[in-house]
Formats: C-alpha cells, structure tokens, sequence
C-alpha cells in the first residue's frame, strides 16, 4: 500500500517502483519536499535509499527500471517518462547531486575549476568563459577551499577527500538549485571535516533557498542536519515524521532498533550495543507481507500480510504492532 508522506513543493514522489528485470527493488514508495524544508533519507545499505535518488534525476543503472510519478516544480513533464534531452535541463540546474565518492565523480583530467564553470555553461547561467572561471573561484571559497585561485587550477587527485567533496558540493550548488540531493557525502570523512561539511551544507542550502533530501545510514547526522526523516526497509517507507518525534517516540520496530543501535550510551552487561538481529536481505529476498518481520522481535502471524499507513502525511507508520502502543 502506497504511503504519501506529503504531495506539496518541490518534489512529489508518488508510488515509485523500481525493478531489476522480474526482482523488485523498491515498491509504493510516495514522499515530498516543500521548499526549502530539509529532509532526511535513512535506513540500513540494501532499503532503497540510494536508488530512490537516483530515480529523480533518471540515473538508474542500465537494465533497472522504474515506474510510478516523480514530479518536480517548474517541470512540466514527469521525470519518470521524460528523455535523455529533458532531463539535462533538470540535472544540475533545478536538482543538484553531491554524490559520496567524488573521486569517482569528478573528472580526473579537468581541472577542479574548469569544472566547477562547466555546469554554469552547459545551463548558460554565466554568459562567457570567462565570467564562468571567475564565479568557479568564488564558489571555491565559499566551500571554503583555502587559495581557491590555485584550487581551481588543481586536478581532483591533488586535493585531499574532504577538499574534493567540497569541489562537489561547489558544483552541486553553482545554479541555485532547487533540490539539492546529497548521499552520504560524509561517509569517507574524518569526524572533524564532515561536521565542518555538514555545517556548509545546512549554511549554503539556506543561503540559496534550495531545499535538501540527505541520504545516510547515520541518525545523529541526520538529527544535526535535517527537519523531516523519511525511514525506508526494503524498499518501502516504513515511518515518516518530524526528526525530533520520530527519534524520541519512534514507531516502528526498525526505527526503534536503528535508534537503539545508534545510542553508545546505551549498552549490556558486557558492553556491546543493541543490535538489530539478523541482516539485510538482497533485493528480491524480503519476505511477503510486513518486509522486516523476520527481523522483528514483534513479528506474528498477522505480519505476514502488507501492513497498511496508519497516521498522516506528516507523521506516520505501516506496521501491525507499533511501538509505543496500538495502532
């Protein structure tokens, strides 16, 4: 059943299926962004978080397929039937990507800078070359990139990780995109330069306006960063809600182990965390009916059919036996 977390603003996802041949990846997966509003996308590596990105910019992988409705505000048309020509007008310029390995991202024989200008001359928001090369050297600064002059004359493999994710987030952000999309750029990061990211993140979205979907396993990011929190297994949205309820009540039994098992305060006897049994399944491999329930320490016979959305656009769950109380 199809849970619709909300259908305003800048992006509507509506019933978002993705297949790999006959194996289904994600299914009746429905959310939105207003704008500005910054939204967290969490849950294990294997839920769907990666690919339900990637399917709003038209980047799956050859052979992967999706249906359903994405639409974006000021595109006429669904990204989901669009082509190859519609949606270059859409990348980098309405909706932006930092991806979480900018080595692989980046172009190892273009300079940093002559980068960064490319995407303001492909979507023609700077007129010349040369004015293009001039607006690269101050976006390298406000990622505060020290000597952005010669930064920006640098190649990506003579930069450090944490500089070139900062070269990424310049280029995510050089149109003033709408929605910017950041998965977990900080998973490669020491803790000091990913909460010096994090903080240029939330500081630069703000400044432009643009809203933000950012990807990660880590709920204390997430916590320090987002408003919202969309909480997917197995390719469907579990639990939706504002971060600070959804984190101090959380509803489902995998929101709840999630937050368990992120908790260091919280340990046995012996000293290990929490921890959620077993682990994630590959895609096409999750039971019918309830996807977690043979993870679950609540699971019964009940969940052996499809839980449905219990709750409202804003706050909500799809399980049989919530935390915290009855349905």
């Amino acid at each position: 059943m199809s849970t619709v977390v909300r259908a305003t603003g800048i992006l509507t996802v509506s019933d978002l299926r993705i297949d790999a041949g006959d194996v289904p990846l994600v299914a009746d997966v429905s959310f939105g962004i207003g704008a500005g509003e910054r939204v967290g996308l969490i849950g294990e590596s294997g839920s769907g978080k990666s690919l339900t990105a990637m399917s709003l910019l038209g980047l799956l992988p050859e052979g992967v397929r999706a249906s359903g409705s994405i639409r974006l505000d000021g595109v006429p048309h669904d990204v989901l039937g669009a082509g190859e020509r519609e949606l270059a007008k859409v990348r980098g310029k309405l909706v932006s990507m930092v991806f979480q390995e900018p080595m692989t991202a980046l172009n190892p024989v273009m300079r940093v800078g002559d980068q960064v200008a490319e995407v303001m001359l492909l979507h023609r928001t700077q007129p010349t070359r040369g004015r293009a090369a001039a607006a690269a050297v101050d976006l390298l600064t406000r990622v505060r990139l020290p000597e952005p002059k010669a930064t920006a004359r640098a190649f990506p493999h003579q930069l450090s990780g944490g500089q070139r994710q900062r070269v990424m987030l310049a280029i995510a952000l050089a149109n003033d995109p709408a929605l910017l999309i950041c998965d977990e750029p900080t998973t490669a990061l020491d803790v000091t330069v990913q909460a010096q990211m994090l903080e240029l993140i939330v500081e630069l979205t703000a400044e432009r306006g643009s809203a933000l979907l950012f990807i990660t396993h880590d709920l204390p990011v997430v916590a320090s960063v987002c408003e919202r929190v969309v909480v997917m297994y197995g390719g469907r949205v579990v639990e939706t809600g504002d971060v600070y309820d959804t984190f101090t009540a959380p509803r489902h039994p995998y929101t709840d182990g999630l937050i368990a098992a992120s908790d260091l305060t919280a340990v046995d006897d012996r000293g290990r965390l929490r921890t959620i049994p077993g682990v994630v399944p590959g895609g096409g491999e999750f039971p019918d009916g309830c996807v977690f329930r043979n993870r679950c320490p609540r699971a019964t016979s009940a969940c052996e059919e499809m839980p449905g959305w219990t709750g409202s656009p804003a706050r909500g769950f799809a399980c049989w036996h919530p935390v915290g109380g009855g349905r």
